[in-house]
Order: C-alpha cells, then structure tokens, then sequence
C-alpha cells in the first residue's frame, strides 16, 4: 500500500508539470528564461514526497530474519514455453523498449533544445554552453544506475527494481517542462539512473525464470528489441515534435511508465530471490507457474545448518547433485572453471567481453547519438533525417531475430564474434565515405540500419554472455559492471567531444568505434568459450534480507 501510494504521488507531481507546458504553447513550447510557478513547485514536491515513500515501501520490514529454504531449483528444460512466460516476455519486452527510449531521445532532442537555450552545436556553433552536457549527464546517470540495480535487485527483489524503475520513468518525465538548462541536465541524470539498470534486472529475472534451453535466445531477443525503441522514437520525433517540440519526446515518458506499473501483475519475483530469502512457499506458488520445481538436495553425511554444506555440481538437466558427490562425466558440471575460476576463458577472453561492452557504448552514444545532428549538417532536414533513421531502424529488425534465433540455438561464441565482424563493416565504410554518403540515400540507409539494429543484439549479448561465464558468486556484480561499461564508452566520447565544443563528425565516431569493435572480434574468436544450452541456476551464495514484493 506504501508504495503504490508512493507511485500515484509521483504520477500527480509529474502532473503538475503539465500546466506550465501547456502555458507555453503560444511560443512552440519554448520554455528557456520562464520562471517555475506555484504550481510547478508543488509538483516537484509531491514527487519528493512520492518517491520517498515508495523507497520506504520497497525496504524490507523488520522482522525476524528467516533462513535461506534449503531447496535447489529444478528447470524442466524439455517443456515448452507456457502462458506465464509468454506474459513476462511481453511486459519486460515492453519494459526493455520504455527503457532504451530514453537515452535514445537524447540525440533527437539535443538539435532542437541547442537552439532553444543558444547552445553550442555543429548547427550554432557560437553558442553558449556546449549541448553535448545534455547526453553526458544523461549516460553518466545510466553508468550509475547499472552499479546500484544490481544491489537494489539483491536488497529488496527483482520485480521491486523493475517497478522502482518505473515511477522514476513517470517522474523523470519532468525533464520535458524544465525551463532552465540546468534544470534539464539535473533531472536527465536522474532519468538515466533510471534507465542504466533495468536490462541486467532484466536480465537477471528471465534467466532466473524461463528454462534452460530457451534463457539465450530470450535473452538477446529482448535485451536487441531496443532497435524497436528506436524505430519508435524516431516515428514519435517526425510526429510529434513539429507541432509539440523537442520537450514531448520527454514528456511520453509518463504515460509510459504508468502503463508499465498496471502491467506488473506479469511480472513475478525470482523464484530463486524468493528461496534465498527464506519464502518457500512464495517461490513454490511461482515455479508452478513457470514449469519448474524445488527439490530437496539429497545428503550423504549428517545434516549441516542452513547453507554450510556446499552444494553438489551441477548436472546437464540442470538437477543438483548430493553435496560432496561427483557429477558424472559429461554431465556439464562446473566445479572448475564454473565454480571456482573467476570466470572462464582466461584474460583474453576478458579482455575481448571488455572491448566489446566499450565498444557498444561508442557506437551506440557515440556514433548514433550524434547521427540525426550529423545528417543535419549534411544538408538533409529534420523530418527527412528522423525518417531516414526510422526506415533503418525497421530494415534492421529482423536482424536482431536472426542474431537471437542464432545465439540461443546455434552457437553463443560465434554470433557474438559474427555480428561484431558485420557492424565493424558499416562503420568502416562510415570511416572512408565521410559525409560524401548523404548523396546516396539508398546507400546511407542501408549502412545506417546495420548499426542501428546490430549494436543493441551486441549489447543484449555482451550481457548475457557476461551472465553465462562468469561464475554464481560473482555473477551479478560483474554484470552489472559490464552493463556499465557499455554506457561508459557514450561517456568517454562525451567527456572528449565537451573538450573539444564541437560534435564530432560521422567518420571519427564510425573510426571510433570500428577500431575496439575490430579488436574485440579477434579476442573472441580466439578466446570464446561456448556458453549455448549451459545450466546457471547454481545456488547463489547472497543472502539478501526478506522484502514484501508490492
């Protein structure tokens, strides 16, 4: 009750943002040098006040501290996907592509709010402040947010991060009726606090949820379907923009995360959160939902407390032998390089998962984010540049399904490895052509769309590769922080494009890139391990502490 009382607020206090907006309208919705009314400041409160109390709704009660259900989980990975997983797939499908329209806007609000507050850009470059602030508070917001979920998700519970994400989308949708500048930049940061963690959550929850043999192709279908996002951005920035300006495409953010909220009922807690935690019975009613089962691991000694025997290695059906057992030979278990290792593969393969997550970054919030002010520059308008980026975005898609359908049934190792080798090549052809391509629409599209639908699989991928080698106690905090680099990469391109004042053109983001991407691709190749059909659901070694899912 707490925290949906908490989340009305927050909606209501965003509300109240909307009048001011609306104000303006007379002047195209140009807010810059208008002063914040009453009413405004009521509503930033009520979303202090909002946010807060859904905090206080999502932490754990005090009370007696319950041990950890000394019961392993047991995927039926030879059953079919069943309605309950169909209903998680869409909303965290959903919640996924709510998610990535944020930092994706960023790049189609940045020419036109250039020109509402006189900043510098490649289109005025006299300006004053250089609008390159914008998407540096917003990604070094989402570096942020990926190392905190991950700890949010262990403290209080996978579907609590996920709907704690959602009320910061709503009042994070203020950042549309911000008047000054500044204004702007502080509530971005927080937006992208919010945006940086849903996809480990994301992730985390279905691997933790959905069977075995479907966890991959899930995984990166979903993680990729930000091409999507996208593709709807853009249609939203021809639509919207020239009749409502560059503030609508924040201001969406609210409508779409309520309706996340009223879908959470298909979103569960993870089965395995809830066993940690000590709520059996809770974790039973959700595996019988999603086709799987809690089994009591057989002992060949006397029984031991709660959690001090070591559980037995793991079997290829995903069972878990008796403590103090051999798995059978072949049978998949992980006690070396699984279990004990820090991860497998060795440093190269580190070192390549590494490139490759900074390497996403680049190329996704340094090569694309510049794309609609480059294509600007070049002489094409804004509705033909945000047309042209939507056709590439929808050209792309069925990329994305091929590269899902590939990792999740073919070979992990090799389409990471294959769809680095196909986005390097775009990006390349980006490096040699310069502007000299916005004369060949047909051309620009094509070299457009691989990138654009490609570098989300990769970021989907890099994750859930990152997820499958690295071993249980250790699992979640390096995702997160592989998460996080694949946004730090957008910061390092920020941090050298502020120093500069100036964008950086098409041909030194594409090299930018092309050059670690290509890197990545040979480290891979080399060192990859094959991760395609490999049980995870090893016993967590965290305890986090009970919480009411709301």
């Amino acid at each position: 009750m707490v925290f949906w009382t908490g989340a009305a607020l927050g909606t209501l206090g965003a509300a109240l943002h909307l009048p001011m907006y609306i104000e303006a309208r007379s002047m195209h919705y140009h807010m810059a040098g208008m002063r914040p009314d009453a009413t405004m400041h009521i509503g930033m409160a009520v979303i202090v006040l909002g946010v807060g109390l859904v905090l206080w709704g999502l932490l754990p009660p005090r009370r007696e501290k319950r041990a950890p259900a000394d019961l392993r989980i047991r995927p039926l990975d030879d059953s079919t996907l069943r309605p309950a997983h169909a209903g998680l797939i869409i909303v965290l499908t959903l919640a996924v592509t709510i998610d990535v329209m944020k930092p994706t806007t960023l790049s189609f609000v940045a020419p036109g709010m250039a020109a509402e507050y006189h900043l510098t850009s490649p289109l005025h470059p006299d300006g004053g402040p250089p609008v390159a602030l914008l998407p540096f508070f917003g990604l070094l917001g989402t570096v942020v947010g990926s190392l905190l979920w991950g700890t949010l998700a262990d403290r209080v519970g996978r579907r609590p991060a996920i709907l704690f994400a959602g009320v910061l989308f709503i009042t994070t949708s203020v950042c549309g009726a911000m008047p000054s500048f500044t204004g702007n930049l502080v509530m971005c940061f927080f937006m992208g606090v919010s945006a940086g963690g849903m996809l480990p959550v994301t992730f985390t929850l279905l691997a933790e949820t959905v069977p075995t043999r479907h966890r991959g192709w899930l995984l990166v279908l979903i993680g990729g379907n930000a091409a999507l996002a996208y593709a709807i951005t853009s249609q939203l920035a021809e639509s919207l923009m020239p009749q409502y300006g560059w503030r609508v495409l924040w201001l969406v953010g609210m409508p779409t995360g309520v309706l996340l909220l009223l879908l959470n009922r298909w979103i569960p807690e993870s089965p395995r959160y809830l066993l940690l935690a000590g709520r059996a019975d809770e974790a039973r009613a959700v595996m019988a939902r999603f086709g799987s089962a809690a089994v009591t691991p057989a002992r060949t000694g006397p029984p031991a407390g709660p959690r001090t025997a070591a559980p037995g290695p793991r079997t290829e059906s995903g069972t878990t032998a008796a403590p103090g057992t051999t798995a059978a030979p072949g049978s998949g278990a992980g006690t070396g390089s699984r279990a004990g290792a820090g991860h497998q593969g060795g440093p190269l393969l580190l070192a390549g998962l590494l490139l490759l997550a900074l390497s996403v970054g680049i190329v996704t919030y340094g090569f694309q984010l510049w794309v609609p002010t480059d294509l600007q520059r070049m002489g094409i308008k804004d509705m033909d540049a945000d047309r042209i980026l939507r056709n590439a975005a929808l050209f792309g898609l069925p990329l994305n399904v091929v590269a899902a359908l590939a990792y999740g049934f073919w070979s992990s190792k090799w389409t990471a490895v294959g769809l680095s080798a196909l986005t390097v090549v775009p990006l390349v052809c980006f490096t040699v052509l310069g502007d000299g391509v916005a004369d060949r629409r047909g051309l620009l599209m094509v070299l457009l769309a691989v990138p654009i639908a490609s570098i989300y699989a990769l970021g989907a991928i890099t994750i859930a590769y990152a997820a499958e080698i690295f071993p249980t106690a250790r699992r979640g905090g390096a995702t997160g922080r592989v998460a996080g680099l694949t946004k730090f990469g957008g910061v390092a391109m920020l941090v050298l494009t502020l120093l500069s004042l100036t964008a950086p053109e098409l041909g030194v983001t594409a090299a930018a890139g092309a050059i670690p991407l290509a890197a990545a691709v040979l480290l891979l190749a080399v060192a990859g391990v094959e991760t395609r059909h490999r049980a995870i659901d090893e016993p967590l070694d965290a305890r986090p502490r009970p919480a009411e899912v709301p």
